[in-house]
């Protein structure tokens, strides 16, 4: 996408915000559901962990700002298949939230349109997203913004009516549901299960990091400081508020429409109307969340290899029409093998989600230790990174064992998509094995065979044609080997250029050539051609040097820079951190 075209703050907010503010529709049900009378101090220890989580995600992303989340922070400081992990599962988590959003958005519609059939009007609601996408980010920000503003106001008008209703009726069934038996059998186990159901409420806090090349400068920590702000507010209120209106047994009567109910009941039929409509339409917006999202992860997947490269076609507006239209044919296939039955994708969601804010986390740790150097705005303590991973911890083991079964069905998921990530992550070995196969093929069939292996060994030899670039501050022995060592277990190439970029008149270490001339013999697999460049080591000569050899900057790579290094990393136009 086009620079001029960078998301702002209220855009970037909107789209990230219909995903997470949308839960407040089922999550206040759900954990009044585990933990009673007492689901609003549940979803305010959520809130408290959103809170940690802001300062996590701020430090990844503003280090590393770049597409692609969870996936981005492994790749930067772990290895492709780390990464791969994580963009496997956040890509399941968007999937199933683009499936269960649209169905239920449209389960919310047939409660006031009957004739409507819910399954063909999903998929009707799937290709409308999926046509707004391919259109541009810039152009269904604006579907999202109106969406997330209409949102808002239905909520505080329920908030108000709510508030005003107990005004005119006292607070006894507020009291009455405080002398209940609290459930669970004890406080600490009804907040236990409350928690871990309540965790569900900040799903889609991750998707703002996956698009965030999309945003201008700056915007990335608002949308997050937004989120929180939203989140924080709406669900404990809701919660608190839906206990002071009605009694325990009517919440649980109707979990799957509560806030409408609440509507009906405090302000009459017209308002549960517009808390229906708002339902379709903020569900809707998460439907757009999951398209934006994955289109920024699979791009960068895509960048670096792990995906087919046939998938980076834009069309004229500069949108990767191919990995939308990829992901709603998933989507499509989902919802006609499930039948559009939402438990199997509920499974996938939480524990997909759940694992996501996981890695994060992890990322966060390694960010620190691997890469210390690298400039940050702003910094999470590593215990503040720990207690947000126990709580993750604390969700998914308490997600677990409420419904066990969601754990198999989410095997059955992630399995079989691990399982391709792999398999395109080892092509170039795949390829190779199968050309072994072929070269013993029989007699009878030997034509096909040698027509089979030039085929393949074009294929394999176009991979290794790639030539990657690692920028040297004439660095010593042992950090080039590590350099190798890291383009052989994640890159496929047989070409690397090792640059340094000298000042006028500056010479280069003579027993830094010598360790050269070493390493070259170290790894004869590897053509390795050493090169100086006059000039300084800035975004423009990045850019020059990758027109002028025909390197995509996202296959040249650099150690971490000090404080001291004038630019930050996402001005270098995607150069990767390898050391």
């Amino acid at each position: 996408m086009s620079s001029h075209k960078k998301l702002n703050t209220w855009f970037a907010t909107a789209i990230c915000g219909n995903d997470i503010t949308s839960s407040c529709l089922y999550v206040s049900a759900l954990t009044i559901g585990m933990a009673g009378q007492y689901a609003w101090i549940a979803l305010l220890m959520v809130a408290a962990v959103l809170f940690l989580f802001r300062k996590i995600y701020g430090e990844v992303v503003g280090a590393l700002p770049l597409n692609g989340g969870a996936y981005n922070v492994l790749l930067n400081t772990t290895s492709k298949g780390n990464a791969s992990v994580a963009a496997c599962l956040t890509i399941l988590s968007y999937m199933a939230t683009a499936v269960i959003s649209a169905s239920e958005a449209m389960h919310y519609l047939h409660e006031s349109i009957h004739s409507l059939p819910v399954i063909p009007a999903t998929f009707a609601l799937l290709l409308l997203f999926l046509c707004l996408t391919v259109i541009g980010i810039s152009e269904s920000a604006v579907v999202a913004l109106v969406i997330f503003i209409f949102h808002l106001a239905a909520m505080a008008l329920l908030i108000l009516s709510a508030s005003y209703f107990l005004f005119q009726n006292g607070t006894s069934v507020f009291q009455a549901n405080f002398s209940l038996p609290v459930k669970g059998g004890g406080l600490v186990t009804a907040l236990f299960f409350g928690f871990s159901a309540a965790m569900l409420g900040i799903s889609g806090f991750e998707s703002s990091a996956n698009f965030v090349e999309e945003q201008k400068r700056g915007v990335f920590p608002k949308t997050l400081r937004n989120m929180w702000l939203a989140v924080s507010i709406l669900n404990p209120l809701i919660a608190l508020l839906a206990i002071a209106v009605m009694p325990v047994a009517q919440v649980d009567a109707h979990q799957q429409s509560l806030l409408s109910y609440m509507g009906s009941l405090t302000g009459g039929s017209w308002l549960a109307t517009l808390i229906s409509i708002n339902a379709v339409t903020v569900l809707s917006g998460a439907v757009l969340t999951s398209f934006v999202g994955v289109n920024g992860l699979i791009k960068r997947m895509t960048l670096d290899r792990v995906l087919p490269q046939f998938l980076l076609k834009e069309n004229k507006r500069g949108s990767s029409y191919r990995i939308l239209i990829m992901f709603f044919l998933l989507c499509v296939s989902v919802l006609f093998v499930t039948n559009g039955e939402l438990a199997p994708l509920a499974g996938v969601y939480t524990i997909s989600f759940l694992l996501v804010m996981a890695f994060f986390a992890l990322g966060n740790l390694i960010l620190k230790i691997r890469r210390s150097r690298l400039p940050r705005p702003e910094y999470a303590t590593p215990s503040i990174v720990v207690l947000a991973l126990i709580a993750v911890g604390i969700a998914l083991y308490g997600n677990v064992k409420m419904k066990p079964e969601y754990l198999v069905i989410f095997l059955q998921y992630f399995i079989p998509a691990m399982l391709l990530i792999y398999a395109m992550l080892n092509r170039n070995h795949i390829m190779e094995f199968l050309l072994g196969i072929l070269r013993n093929i029989t007699d009878s069939l030997r034509r096909f065979s040698i027509h089979s292996r030039k085929s393949i060994n074009r294929y394999i030899n176009k991979l290794h044609e790639q030539e990657f670039v690692f920028f040297s501050k004439g660095d010593d022995i042992a950090t080039l080997n590590k350099v190798m060592i890291y383009v052989q277990e994640n890159e496929i190439t047989k070409k690397i250029k090792i640059v340094t970029v000298l000042k006028e008149h500056q010479m280069v270490p003579e027993n830094f050539l010598k360790d050269f001339e070493v390493l070259d013999r170290a790894y004869p697999d590897i053509k390795m051609e050493y090169q100086t460049v006059i000039g300084e080591f800035v975004p423009s000569l990045i850019d020059k040097l990758s027109k002028e050899w025909n390197i995509p900057k996202n296959f040249m790579f650099i150690s971490s820079p000090g404080d001291k290094f004038s630019y930050r990393v996402e001005e270098l136009g995607g150069v990767r951190l390898i050391l």
